[in-house]
């Protein structure tokens, strides 16, 4: 596995970013935002576990920072990310699939990157969401079934309204990106999505029904619900910042990778 930060060209301003490439010929391109609430995180904090991500998933990793709230608010983060696609695209050549993932925070800015490019008629390959939040109120059972739970509904709904400002969906130049997916008119026609949510964590009522509704728009879904597992389960294992192995980012990884063969040989 081999490693390097490079900084990518926004116009305005650059997006630092750690492109991880695996010893062999990689399976694909996927871009990875980190979490933190739209508030903190950086690809550096993440190399750990985004470096067992590259070599489960096989594929060449881009891990993304984006610029945070509250200085920068919705679409900076998307903006940003759709810049690190963008970049992987072009080295990508059309030769090898490209993906979009994130985890929590990041994990919704993916799947807004997702929509978009559906948008833009550049679709991508996959999309990777590892328990991202998508309701700003925060209303579903499993928000207060365990009072104790992170995050509570009560800091992420702060959350929410540091990174959208009060607003949601941003129009420009008659785009429309969107803040959480749960805005989109439509979910038809969205790259396949491969979503990893524990039981215990209080986004995973909207994240299941989110499956659902992407899988009843015609969309290939594939779910992982892990017991026994809270929020932050991405962040696990000795290449981690927890005491124990992650099997939410090992599922993750292996399911990407068997997505992409599966991709390949049906080309």
């Amino acid at each position: 596995m081999r490693w390097e930060c490079r900084s990518l060209d926004a116009g305005t301003h650059g997006v630092p970013v750690r492109v991880y490439r695996p010893d062999a010929a990689p399976y694909g391109w996927l871009i990875w935002a980190h979490g933190g609430s739209w508030q903190g995180g950086s690809a550096e904090r993440w190399h750990g576990p985004v470096t067992h991500l590259a070599r489960v998933s096989g594929c060449t990793v881009v891990s993304t920072d984006y610029r945070l709230a509250p200085r920068y608010r919705h679409p900076a983060q998307l903006d940003d990310v759709l810049t690190a696609v963008a970049w992987a695209a072009e080295q990508a050549d059309g030769r090898e699939p490209v993906a979009v993932g994130g985890d929590s925070a990041g994990g919704t800015v993916a799947a807004c990157a997702a929509l978009a490019r559906r948008d833009r008629g550049e679709p991508l390959a996959a999309q990777v969401l590892a328990y991202p939040p998508l309701d700003p109120a925060c209303e579903a059972p499993s928000y207060t079934r365990r009072p104790d739970a992170f995050p509570s509904a009560r800091d992420l709904r702060q959350a929410w309204q540091v990174y959208r400002g009060g607003t949601g969906t941003a129009e420009r130049d008659g785009e429309r990106l969107y803040s959480t997916p749960l805005e989109a008119g439509r979910l038809d026609g969205l790259a396949p999505a491969l979503v990893a949510v524990g039981e215990l964590d209080p986004v995973v009522d909207d994240v299941t029904a989110y499956a659902r509704s992407l899988r009843a728009a015609g969309n290939e879904v594939r779910l992982g619900i892990f017991p026994r597992t809270p929020h932050a389960a991405f962040l696990s294992g000795a290449t981690g910042f927890g005491p124990q192995d992650s099997p939410l980012r090992t599922w993750l990884g292996t399911a990407l990778r068997d997505h992409l063969e599966r991709r390949k040989e049906t080309r």
